[in-house]
Order: structure tokens, then C-alpha cells, then sequence
């Protein structure tokens, strides 16, 4: 019950309420007619910023020219900016990098230059970061090494950028990307090793900029221009500036990786390796597997496949072919992709991977070759020689995710140079500087069927075509069945030892059976197996049940001393296979004129001889380094703990010994046939003794290399008697490079040349150690020899003093004047190595 007095106060309130709100109605509707006087601009006036973050549409304005994709991009008078969905903050994501346009010198279109895993994270305050995320070091994280492998792999910041506004329905963030592609950002841009062989100061801001950024459902294509100032450019120097077309693929990654499948350096493969601090090792451990599509049986389909039955993957690989290719050459290109189906049968599959037309713009108007949804064999109007195969991969499970091929048009050159010289002694259809389309047709599908490979997962295999006996190539029903290689990834080429008496041999490479052997063993699902562990034993049991068969042997590319795996090389013998390939190029160069004259272009140059004669030259050279390989040589092939066999094997007495008789008959005996008067006569007016004394010293250079000799000093080591040892080596070449010491002949010119080297290499020999070799690079060399604590300066020393005392024996009986003046300056060179003037 309320008194007289409390009454009153609660009057009171009530009237000071209803004033209150009286007086509030009286200044709102003076605001609302101030403002419906006031100029339109004042009423736009926008809402202040919070913390830095804007309202959307003052960020994201009518003006945006807005794509939607992986992340919403707007462009806004030459700005860009990304809309990230929450969703996607902290998914992993790919960045592949690439030149697209380049100028002289500085690599080729299409050349990979930086890929790296990367995530969008939130930083502190209002911020995005973009930090570059590794793998290489791993553990599982349920165990508890996980915490220290994250604290000792911190994950650097490639860029970070303010939060400009929140998304528009709240659930996402709004950034300027401009900067990541216009501005410096290392990771993106040229990479540090071209930086610092050209001399980069900086980048040139005002000459640098964004071309585009197309966005797609599961990746952003930005394409930007980088202008740099370099005091050593490759070409137009006096701009002192590099200009290149930068890409950058940002692709997302699945949210749940592909299993992996453990590799074997026993079987060819492109695979991801990282440390793994997970395993139940007591070392930090390298963890190595596959690059491999994700192939994966229907459900529906698992009893055939169980059963034996061939069955379609739940997602075939596809290729589209790029709508610049010229019609005539799509077929060949298909072909090629198509001719894997056979090896992917041998995993279980049918109808595994697919060539396509790209579809037209009324078909498809937002197909694009950049959508990282779709592999392209990509055409380069371009007169660069070359094809290549490349893939983007899942650095968490090896994962192929696309592939762009990329396909020059100038290849067809390369092609036409190889085929011309390997098979035009046998080939009528070579004979000619332009092949009939079928025929160059056939070449480009054995081209594209390589590049595929690669794709695949497929490394080059140089131990293939040492596979095959030399005689077998010479067989129309041997080469019928296997090609010239059983890999089409060995750099096998076409069939140089057929003789023109070998009637309906086959001249090409094709998917073989170690192709079909290796797609199997990547790809064949193992559907028992529930962790990549699992795998192992059945995996391995699939390699020793061809142990022996060199069929299925794989031998790395980068080998440099082991002649059983070689590029461009066939069979199992280097000499008695050369033997057959140089009486090839004898029948070739008396024709050269004949077969590269046109009728129909009588006016024409004599560029197409010229070219064709130095692919002649380049021929012969690549048969004589072919045989040297086999001079200190040392098999390579791969073997498990559990085959108890050893790895490597050095080449044997015998067959050192024939390679340097080879050698001896075929080049340092000058190849006069090599010498045509009529070609030189219209091709130069100087260079022909160049072209032999550079194949001669640069073939003994490498005989006298340090790294073959330590080789042939530990051969004796291990081998003693049944070693080719270097005293041996040194008589035998001596033998074939100074014979006219015995007689007094006369000595060519080209002799001449070749003796001079030899001395030269010898006094290098003496004096000088082998040249460093960075740690990176001598995988592909070998270990490197102390020279002055080795066998080679003593044993030079006395092959010098040999030489010596023969030299001086031959002066008086040598009459050819010029022959006795190059002895008698050949004993000069000799007392001054062996007693070097102060």
C-alpha cells in the first residue's frame, strides 16, 4: 500500500518519463527533416570502421567485378580482393608456381619454379596470415612426439594481410590480395637461384602488376607480370631488367588423404619422402611413397574385381587436348594417352584413362584449361624442342591431383631429326625432310605416350633397353612383340641397329612390359590391406617374382658411370650396338644432299643439310659415349636386404678392353668418313676438323676423368688381376692415339690435334686435383678421388716417360716434315710436365 508521499514520487516519475519521451519524439523528427533537407552525400555518410573491419559493401562497392570460386574474387579498379569462407580458414592448400612467359634465356614457358603447401590462418588482431606448410617432418598425431615435431617446425608467414571487412552473410573474411602477386614476395616470384646467377637488386614496382585472377570451384589461377632489375640479365641488357609472366595455382587439397603406398627404389617411381619421428625406429626415418591417381574400385564392383574381372575406376584419369592443337594432330595425341589403358588392364582396370576434345564455348562456356579440375596436353605455338609431363601432388599422401602437359610445337622437329638419322638407312619413309602426317603422327603419339607416363608417376627407366640383345633388334618377330625397349620411358628412341636386310622389323618404342609391370605394381588395388604397411609384403612378393628377369628391371636416370643404363642407347652391348648404328650413318652420309633436297623448293637454303649433318655428327658422338661408359664402369641394380645380393658391380676386364678397342678403331683412327667435301662445301666455310677433334678429345677427357680412374684404382682394389687396372688403360690407349711412334708414318692433321689433348689431359692429370663437386651433385658423379694421395700422378709420371722414350725413338724415322716438326715439339711439352721450368 503505497502513502500519500510515495504517491506523489511515482506521479512525478511518470510525468518525467512521459516528458523524456516527449522531448526524444520532438528531436527525431527534427533530425529526420535535417536530414531530408540535407544534401544526398551527407545522408550517405558511411558507418564507422570497427577495429579496422569495414561493412561489406564499403569494401566490396558496386564497382566490383565479382567471380565466384574456390574464394570469391573481386577486382576493383585494379585491386584484388579475396573472400575466404570460414570454412576454408586452416584447410591445406597447394601452390604451384610456374614461369608462363619468359624472355631468352631464362628457361621456357611452362617451367615449374616453386610448389609448397600452404594454409590460411587467423593472426593475432584482425588479420589473415598465408603460412607455408611442411610436411617433410611428420608424425602422427596421436602420439606424443607430435608436439615436438610441430614446436621444431614453425611454419613461416609467406604474406599477411589486414581483414578489410567480414563476408556479407558473416560467415567468412574479406582480404587485398593485391599485394601477394604485385609486391615481392619471394615464393612467388622468380626463384632465388636465377636471382643470384643474374644479378636481381629488386623488384621494379611500377613495372610489375596483376594480368588476372580466375577463380574456380577448387582453385585460383593468378597471372601477374614481375619486373626486375638485374645487373647480369640473360638477354636485352641494356635495359638492365628481367620481365617474366608468373602463374600461381592455388589448388585445395581433399579433407582426407589418399592411402598412401610405400615405395621401393626397386621399381621406377616419382614419390613424396618425408622424416617420419612416428615410427618405431631408433633414428629419424625417411618415409617414401608413391605419386599415384586415386584409382579406387565401386563398391558395386568388388567381388569382380576380387574375382578377376576387369572393372572401371570410380574416377577414370581424363585428358583433355588443348583447343589450340591443329585438328590432324589430336588423333595421335589420344592414342597416346589411350595406349595406357592396356598397362592399367594389367592393375585391374579398364577404361582407366581417357582422352577428350576440350568442349567448345557452347558446350561448356565456363571450361577453362586453367581449372585445375581438368588435365590438358597443353599446345605451345613455340619453336622450343620439347615435351613434358609434369603433375601436381598431394604432399600428405602423393596424391596426383592434375596434370598439365605441356606439348611444343617445334617437338615435331626433334622428332623428325631423330627418326631421319636412327632409321632413314632402312626407313624409306624418313628419307625427306617433311614426313607424310601419318608418319609424324606415329611420332608424336610416341611422344605423348612418354609424356603420359610421367603423369602417371613413371620416372625414366635407362636400364630398359639394356634389356634386350643387340641381335634381337635386328628381328621382325622379337621387336613385333617388345618394341625396341620393354619401357617406353627409357630414352630408347627409335631402332638404330636394324641393318637394311632386316625386313619388317619394328623401328618404334611402345607401353611395354615393364610399363605394365610397373602400373601395376602403383596402382593395383590391394583391398585387404588396411594401412600402407599392410601392403608391403604383397608389394614386395610382386618384385621378387621377377628377380632375374631384366625385363623388369628399373635403372635411374643420372647414372653417369653405369653403362647397362643409358640414354639413347639400345641392347646389351654398347660396341657391337654402335658397330650396327655407325654402318647405318655411313649409308646416310653419302645420300644427305639427295634426301634433304625438296623439289617442289629449289630455291631453298642449305639449312636442312647443315642440320642434318650435325645430327649426324651428334649421332656418332652419342655411340662413342655409349662405349666409354663401359671403361670404369660399375652396375647399378637395386636390390632388398632380403634378395642377399650385392648392388653395384664393376664392369668387367673383358669388356672394358673391347670398349677402349673400339674406341681405338672408331675414333682416335680418324672417322674420315665423317669428312664429305661436297656438304662442308655448302654448309661452312670453316669448322670441319673442329667437328672431329671435339668429339675425339672430349670422348679421351672423359677416359682420363678423375672420378673413372679412382674407379678403375678401386676395381684393382677389390679385383686385383681380374681388374682392368690403369697401366693396362693407359698402354691400350696409347696404342690406338700414337701409332705412328712404331712406323714413322706420317701423322694426319687431325692426329695431330688429338696427341696434343692427350699430352694436355695428362699434364692436368699431374698437376691439378678434381674439381669440387657440390655435395647435391654427386649422386650423379660418384665420390670424388684425392688425387695427389692416389695411383694416378705416379702411373702418369711413367706413361709420360714411356711416351717419352718413344717419341724420341720415332723422330729420326719419321720424313713427313710437318709430322717430325709435332714430334719433335711433342718432346719438348713432355720435358716440360715432367720438369716444369721455375
Amino acid at each position: 500500500m503505497f502513502s500519500s508521499q510515495n504517491l506523489k514520487h511515482v506521479i512525478l516519475g511518470s510525468l518525467l518519463v512521459g516528458a523524456v519521451f516527449a522531448t526524444e519524439d520532438v528531436q527525431a523528427q527534427r533530425k529526420k527533416k535535417k536530414e531530408a533537407e540535407a544534401p544526398a552525400a551527407q545522408q550517405a555518410k558511411p558507418a564507422a570502421s570497427k577495429n579496422g573491419i569495414k561493412p561489406y559493401s564499403e569494401v566490396i562497392t558496386a564497382k566490383a567485378n565479382t567471380k565466384d570460386g574456390l574464394f570469391k574474387v573481386h577486382e576493383i579498379d585494379g585491386k584484388y580482393f579475396y573472400e575466404i569462407a570460414d570454412s576454408l580458414i586452416g584447410r591445406e592448400m597447394l601452390i604451384v608456381t610456374t614461369i608462363a612467359k619468359t624472355a631468352e634465356g631464362i628457361g621456357y614457358g611452362g617451367e615449374r619454379t616453386n610448389t609448397q603447401m600452404v594454409r590460411w590462418d587467423r593472426g593475432n588482431g584482425n588479420r589473415i596470415n598465408l603460412k607455408m606448410v611442411s610436411y617433410r617432418n611428420t608424425a602422427a598425431d596421436s602420439l606424443p612426439i607430435y608436439q615436438a615435431v610441430k614446436n621444431s617446425n614453425l611454419e613461416p608467414i609467406i604474406h599477411s594481410f589486414d581483414i578489410k571487412a567480414k563476408s556479407e552473410d558473416g560467415d567468412g573474411v574479406v582480404i587485398e590480395a593485391t599485394d601477394l602477386f604485385s609486391k615481392d614476395v619471394q615464393a612467388l616470384g622468380l626463384p632465388k637461384n636465377r636471382r643470384e646467377s643474374y644479378k636481381v637488386t629488386r623488384l621494379d614496382n611500377d613495372r610489375s602488376y596483376i594480368e588476372h585472377i580466375h577463380t574456380y570451384p577448387i582453385n585460383i589461377e593468378s597471372r601477374y607480370i614481375m619486373t626486375y632489375l638485374a645487373n647480369n640479365p640473360p638477354s636485352n641488357a641494356s635495359t638492365g631488367s628481367i620481365t617474366v609472366e608468373m602463374n600461381s595455382s592455388m589448388l585445395l587439397l581433399p579433407k582426407e588423404p589418399m592411402k598412401q603406398r610405400l615405395a621401393d627404389r626397386r621399381v621406377g617411381w616419382f614419390n613424396t619422402s618425408v622424416t617420419d619421428y612416428g615410427l618405431d625406429e631408433q633414428k629419424a626415418t625417411r618415409r617414401t611413397y608413391l605419386d599415384r591417381w586415386r584409382l579406387e574400385v565401386k563398391d558395386e564392383d568388388i567381388e569382380k574385381f576380387k574375382a578377376g574381372e576387369l572393372v572401371e575406376p570410380k574416377k577414370p584419369i581424363v585428358y583433355y587436348i588443348d583447343p589450340a592443337t591443329p585438328d590432324k594432330w589430336r588423333p595421335y595425341l589420344k592414342q597416346g594417352v589411350e595406349d595406357w589403358n592396356r598397362a592399367f588392364e594389367a592393375a585391374g582396370f579398364k577404361n582407366a584413362i581417357q582422352a577428350k576434345d576440350a568442349p567448345t564455348p557452347e558446350e561448356d562456356p565456363g571450361w577453362s584449361p586453367e581449372d585445375a579440375r581438368y588435365s590438358v596436353i597443353r599446345y605451345f605455338a613455340s619453336d622450343i624442342q620439347n615435351a613434358y609431363g609434369p603433375h601436381v601432388s598431394d604432399p600428405r599422401s602423393g596424391e596426383i591431383l592434375e596434370s598439365d602437359i605441356g606439348w611444343y610445337h617445334n617437338v615435331m622437329n626433334l622428332l623428325r631429326n631423330w627418326y631421319f638419322i636412327q632409321t632413314a638407312a632402312v626407313n624409306p619413309d624418313a628419307r625427306n625432310v617433311k614426313f607424310k602426317d601419318d608418319v609424324m603422327g606415329r611420332l608424336i603419339r610416341f611422344v605423348s605416350a612418354h609424356e603420359v607416363g610421367h603423369t602417371l608417376g613413371l620416372p625414366h627407366n635407362f636400364a630398359s633397353s639394356n634389356a634386350i640383345p643387340v641381335d634381337s633388334l635386328r628381328s621382325a618377330e622379337f621387336t613385333q612383340k617388345y618394341g625396341t625397349a620393354p619401357s617406353i620411358m627409357d630414352y630408347a628412341r627409335f631402332n638404330y641397329v636394324a641393318q637394311p636386310e632386316d625386313k619388317g622389323v619394328s623401328l618404334f618404342p611402345d607401353v611395354g612390359v615393364y610399363d605394365k609391370y610397373a602400373i601395376s605394381w602403383g596402382y593395383r588395388p590391394i583391398l585387404e590391406a588396411e594401412t600402407p604397411e599392410d601392403e608391403q609384403p604383397i608389394l614386395n612378393e610382386w618384385i621378387t617374382s621377377k628377380n632375374g628377369d631384366p625385363l623388369y628391371r628399373y635403372g635411374r636416370q643420372g647414372n653417369s658411370y653405369d653403362p647397362s643404363a643409358q640414354s639413347e642407347d639400345l641392347g646389351d652391348n654398347a660396341m657391337l650396338a654402335s658397330d650396327y648404328g655407325i654402318k647405318n650413318l655411313k649409308r646416310i652420309m653419302p645420300n644427305l644432299i639427295e634426301w634433304t633436297f625438296e623439289e617442289d623448293k629449289p630455291f631453298k637454303d642449305y639449312s636442312d643439310l647443315n642440320e642434318m649433318y650435325g645430327q649426324v655428327i651428334g649421332q656418332f658422338n652419342r655411340y662413342m659415349g655409349h662405349v666409354k661408359t663401359n671403361v670404369g664402369g660399375v652396375y647399378e641394380r637395386y636390390r632388398s636386404t632380403g634378395d642377399g645380393e650385392g648392388v653395384y658391380t664393376h664392369t668387367d676386364k673383358a669388356t672394358q678392353k673391347e670398349a677402349v678397342k673400339f674406341l681405338n678403331k672408331e675414333l682416335f683412327n680418324t672417322p674420315s668418313w665423317l669428312i664429305d667435301n661436297e656438304i662442308t662445301a655448302r654448309t661452312a666455310d670453316f669448322g670441319a676438323l673442329e667437328k672431329i677433334r671435339s668429339i675425339q678429345v672430349g670422348t679421351l677427357n672423359s677416359i682420363l676423368d678423375h672420378g673413372r680412374l679412382g674407379r678403375v684404382i678401386e676395381n684393382e682394389a677389390i679385383n686385383g688381376s681380374n681388374a682392368y687396372n690403369m697401366v693396362e688403360l693407359f698402354d691400350d690407349l696409347r696404342g690406338g692415339i700414337w701409332t705412328e711412334l712404331s712406323n714413322g708414318a706420317q701423322i694426319d692433321v687431325y692426329k695431330r690435334a688429338l696427341q696434343r689433348a692427350h699430352l694436355e689431359r695428362l699434364q692436368e692429370l699431374m698437376t691439378k686435383d678434381e674439381p669440387n663437386v657440390p655435395a647435391n651433385f654427386r649422386r650423379f658423379v660418384g665420390p670424388q678421388i684425392n688425387a695427389s694421395q692416389s695411383d694416378i700422378r705416379p702411373i702418369v709420371r711413367g706413361e709420360l716417360k714411356t711416351l717419352q722414350r718413344q717419341v724420341k725413338a720415332a723422330i729420326p724415322r719419321t720424313s713427313d716434315r710437318v709430322s717430325k716438326l709435332h714430334l719433335e715439339d711433342t718432346l719438348e711439352r713432355i720435358n716440360d710436365i715432367l720438369n716444369p721450368k721455375a
